[in-house]
This record gives structure tokens, sequence and C-alpha cells, in this order.
């Protein structure tokens, strides 16, 4: 295996990570109190245009309190894309509760809206809908279903932070959402994840359950089972620092993904591209190859010279753990067998994106 020259992801930390980082040094408060994860949690509500957050110690465990503050658990059913990081289900799981896979969209990669709607049961308490890569789902359609049969939803924005549906950012459709802010996220606080709501209610029994189920102006007595899901003040000094940055980064992500389309629009890669009358975040810039061999074979050539790749998720229905046999190939199947993400850093250099692009180039020049 060549050594890593260009990696996929590199996260951009030219702001004030280091002065809020000493800051929290400084004065000690780098655990789960202190000033910068209050700031962080209004911060982000505010940049969404006004709500509820709190922040968690990683995206995982932000989706699970999403979905246990709603109140499911055992007997309950949630329709999931298949398309999806492994995460996404787990939420689900750790609730008891069980995951019902819906296919996807073959030209948004996004959950199939009307497939949603044939896999609703009596049993049926929400709909769990992930924006893919930092393309949005059909949430009007999505919303629509949800009201006939009276369903949750959840929006997992991991990838998505400043993708919009219309005129509105993501997350403010459903009833709860939850962020990651791993460090190959568009802001990222090394590890961290964020709940957000417009409904103070539900942010409420979060945070109960973030901390231990902590009865709130009763010291140390806990009336509910909880977790350990605080975010620490050091993490939350950097993300308010990447928050002040975001607008930034967003366009620079975009120019990214922009120049990849000019550079290889000749080449027969079918890019990831923008819905119409949504904004795409590209957290990642995808592509689809002509088959799984071509698509193996580029990601090798590429990783010969340094260049790292990553394919796109394995349908979850596929995986042992949660094994389920659709009655046809999927969209979703599709997809990840010809998919991969190409290096997609904001800061990322002309010299190292001509080296990427040349070298895709030499291998279909080669072929």
């Amino acid at each position: 295996m060549s050594k890593i020259l260009i990696p996929l992801y590199r996260p951009s930390l030219k702001g004030n990570e280091t002065r809020y980082v000493l800051e929290c040094l400084e004065t000690g408060w780098i655990s789960g109190r202190g000033g910068f994860v209050t700031e962080f949690e209004r911060q982000f509500a505010a940049k969404l245009g006004g709500g509820y957050a709190l922040a968690t110690c990683n995206g995982t465990a932000a989706l699970h309190l999403a979905v246990a503050s709603l109140g499911i658990g055992p007997g309950d059913e949630i329709i999931v894309p298949t398309l999806t990081y492994i995460a996404t289900v787990n939420a689900i799981a750790h609730t008891g509760a069980t995951p019902v896979f819906a296919d996807c969209l073959p030209d948004t990669w996004q959950l199939d809206p009307e497939d949603v709607a044939n896999r609703t049961t009596p049993n049926t308490k929400g709909i769990l809908a992930v924006h893919l890569y930092g393309q949005s789902c059909d949430m009007n359609r999505i919303m629509t279903i949800a009201r006939i049969y009276d369903l949750f939803v959840i929006e997992d924005c991991a990838e998505a932070f400043g993708t919009r549906y219309g005129n509105c950012p993501v997350a403010l459709f459903g009833d709860i959402a939850a962020f990651s802010f791993y460090g190959n996220k568009t802001i990222t606080t090394g590890e961290g994840g964020m709940v957000f709501s417009r409904n103070e209610a539900l942010i409420d029994r979060c945070r109960r359950l973030r901390g231990q189920g902590l009865v709130p102006g009763k010291e140390y007595w806990h009336d509910r089972i909880g977790y350990n899901y605080r975010m620490s003040n050091i993490a939350a000094s950097i993300g308010l620092a990447q928050l002040e940055r975001s607008d930034e980064l967003l366009r620079l992500k975009r120019q990214l993904a922009e120049k990849y389309f000019r550079r290889l629009s000749h080449l027969p890669l079918d890019f990831h591209r923008e819905a119409p009358g949504t904004v795409h975040t590209y957290w990642l810039v995808s592509v689809l190859a002509r088959n799984e061999l071509e698509r193996d074979s580029l990601r090798r050539h590429l990783a010969e010279a340094g260049i790292e790749t990553r394919a796109v998720f394995h349908p979850v229905h596929t995986m042992g753990i949660y094994r389920h046999d659709f009655l046809q190939k999927t969209n979703a199947e599709e997809i990840a067998a010809r998919g991969l993400n190409l290096p997609s850093w904001p800061d990322m250099g002309e010299d190292e994106f001509d080296s990427v692009s040349r070298t895709v180039g030499k291998f279909f020049d080669d072929g």
C-alpha cells in the first residue's frame, strides 16, 4: 500500500481554535462544564434561525438522544434509508425499536418517499430521514407522509450542515435533528455532535438523558436511566471557532465541487449533484463509475499514487447484523457498488487538486 499523500479529508483549523483551546487549559475548564459549551449551543441554534441545541460527545449519541426523546422503544418501527452510515440504524436499535429499511432515489441518492409510504405499518412510529453526503431529502413529500400516518420525523444531518431544502435549512422540518462534528465533517470538534429542535421540551428531555437522568435543581438525584453523552468544553471551543468560519468553509467546499465538475466532466463519471430547489453542501464530492469493477480499479489506481478515496456506504440491509432481503435489487445496492468519494477538504490546494484530477484522467486515458 502506498503512503497516503493526499487524504480524503483534512480539517481546516485556521481560526480561533488554538486561542479558545488555550483559554480552556488556562482556566481549567476542560470537561463537560464551561462557557464554550453553552455558547456553542446558543450560536449553533441561532445559525439555524432559532430553536434549541444541545451539544453531545459524538454524532451517534446525538442520534440516540433524538430517537429516545420521542419515547420510541420496543415494539415500535422506524423507517430509515438503507443507504446510510451504520450509526443511523444503530441509534434506532439502541432504543429497542426495529429499523425498517427503505430504498433511495437513483438520482439524488436520498430516501425514496414512495418506498417509505409502502413500508408503513400500524407499528410505524417515525421516519428517520438522512441527508446523505450533503444533499437534502425531499422533505415536502416526507412530511406529507408523516402527517398522513401521524409519524415523528427525525432528521440525520450528520453530513448536511448548511444544506437547504428550498430556502430552509435542513433540521427545521422534522420534530428533532442530529448533527455530527467528527474530524471529517464540514465543521468539526474532533469528536462531537448536536441535537437540535424547535421544541424546547424535546431538548429538555435530551438534556436529562445526556446527563445520567439528573433531575434539574436536585443535586445528584436521578429519576431515570440516562447516559454520559456530554461534550467537553475543549471540544466546544473548537466547534465555536469552526462555527465562526462556517460560511467560508461552505463556500470553499462548494468551489471545490465545482472545480471537480469542470475538470472531470468529460470522463465517464456521474457526479452526485445538487437537486433542483435545494442547496447541496458537498460534504464529500461523490461520483458513480460505470460499474463496480471500474470503481474498484480506479480506487486502486489512485491509492497507488498516494491518493485516498472511499467507497459509498454499504446498504445496511445487506449486513449480517441487520440483514433483510429485498425482493429485488435496490437502487442503494447499485449506488454502493459503483460509488466513491474523492478528496474533499475545504483548504485543498491547487497542486493537490491537480494531482487528483490528473490521476483520475490518466486512469481513463490508459484504459
